[in-house]
């Protein structure tokens, strides 16, 4: 949004200025890898992307990563960042549901959002996972690298994610310690450690030959991030997988809230419904502000 000059002999320059910090900087995108992407032996080719008759923009194909940063209004700004990682079964992105609409929302409880266009479709049909959470771990790397000219905490960048997105989002709070590309630039020292994590309606949790355990690529430890997560009791074995990994984070001391809804089912983002599981963005914001993730910022922004 952009103040017009006209308004300035009505108004006055001062009023035009307490305007101007309400409104959010306009997003910009970032591409992950300036010097090609790694594994990817083609062109990038470019990104492809149609809106559905359910109100749903569909990213269809990404060859060349990127993060688009929604950075919270200055005078509401707490320094804290979120990368989010929409869903889609790691064969496409709901790209506003699960991923514009989250940055909006977070910018409005005075978070930056930073939305990764993670990689699909699937490159390894066995692990699905594999080239987005290169990207996840690129962007949070950038995230650290970029928090002064951002205004952002460095300690402060937490990843969200929904469904696929959800489960990009686990493996980049317990895979963080693993080398997963070749180091691109200096960002590369820093840690991909996010500060905190939010599946939501998170999938591919569950082992493959028993539904009610975990997949062992979830290695929780006492590293793991702090972590909230909202799934409804509905959705397959979802809630299931939520509780055990709720066990898992227990059992080693890391501080996480778990929210079961009895209905919903998959895929609602934040819209609203008449489920009260779309009141989950509320009780993660109490979360993130009982953690300490919304304190203020320490420095003004410069």
């Amino acid at each position: 949004m952009a103040v017009r000059n006209v308004l300035a002999p009505a108004f006055g320059l001062a009023l035009l200025l307490a305007v101007a910090t309400t409104v959010a900087a306009a997003p910009a995108e970032v591409k992950l890898w300036p010097n090609g992407v790694p594994g990817e032996a083609e062109e990038p080719g470019e990104t492809k992307a149609q809106p559905g008759n359910d109100s749903v923009l569909r990213v269809t194909y990404v060859g060349d990563p990127t993060i688009t940063i929604y950075r919270a209004p200055r005078e509401t700004a707490n320094g804290c960042a979120v990368v989010i990682c929409p869903g889609g079964g790691y064969n496409i992105l709901a790209w506003d549901k699960e991923g514009t609409e989250i940055a909006e929302w977070l910018n409005s409880i005075g978070v930056t959002g930073i939305v990764l266009k993670y990689r699909v479709p699937r490159r390894d049909s066995a692990q699905p996972h594999k080239a987005p959470l290169q990207d996840a771990q690129r962007a949070i790397r950038l995230a650290r690298r970029n928090a002064e000219a951002w205004a952002i905490d460095p300690q402060r960048v937490g990843i969200l994610g929904f469904s696929a997105g959800g489960h990009l989002t686990v493996m980049a709070g317990t895979h963080w310690d693993e080398t997963t590309y070749e180091k691109v630039d200096d960002a590369d020292q820093l840690s991909c450690r996010p500060d905190f994590m939010v599946p939501v309606y998170a999938a591919y949790l569950g082992a493959k030959d028993n539904p009610w355990g975990l997949d062992p690529l979830v290695r929780v430890t006492d590293k793991t991030p702090p972590t909230f997560m909202a799934v409804t009791l509905d959705d397959k074995h979802r809630g299931a997988h939520a509780a055990l990994l709720l066990v898992e984070l227990k059992k080693v001391g890391v501080p996480a809230e778990l929210h079961v809804y009895a209905k919903g089912g998959h895929g609602y983002g934040l819209r609203p419904s008449d489920n009260p599981v779309c009141t989950w963005p509320e009780r993660c914001a109490d979360w993130m502000r009982s953690s300490g993730l919304l304190r203020s910022r320490q420095s003004p922004e410069k």
